[in-house]
């Protein structure tokens, strides 16, 4: 899907869906639109990822501090208004928060690596 036309988000009656980390729980909202995906995601206090991630991102950090890691043992924190950048395969990283956070997430089809 290459045309989105113009719509609002209520994420108030999108279902939260529960993901379940090495420690504590996100809860993903998504919305699908062809190959881009929109979603507000929380993470409970505790929270850590159960895998290594390598698909592109854009987060933006609305509430809260977390920890992006990188495999390269690099940890970038963002926090209330940071946000980060990645193409698929450019980065293998994982999140962590101590306290929790709320985050919107992009990514699709645009982030591929060329």
């Amino acid at each position: 899907m290459s045309n989105i036309p113009f719509q609002t988000i209520d994420w108030t009656s999108i279902e939260k869906a529960e993901h379940k980390g090495e420690t504590g729980t996100a809860f993903w909202q998504t919305l699908q639109l062809g190959g881009l995906r929109i979603r507000v995601v929380e993470y409970s206090p505790g929270y850590l990822a159960d895998h290594w991630c390598q698909k592109g991102h854009i987060v933006h950090c609305l509430e809260g501090e977390f920890v992006s890691e990188l495999s390269t043992g690099e940890k970038i924190t963002l926090t209330k208004g940071g946000t980060y950048v990645v193409s698929d395969e450019l980065s293998s990283h994982r999140s962590l928060s101590e306290n929790g956070v709320k985050l919107l997430i992009v990514d699709g089809d645009f982030l591929k690596k060329t």
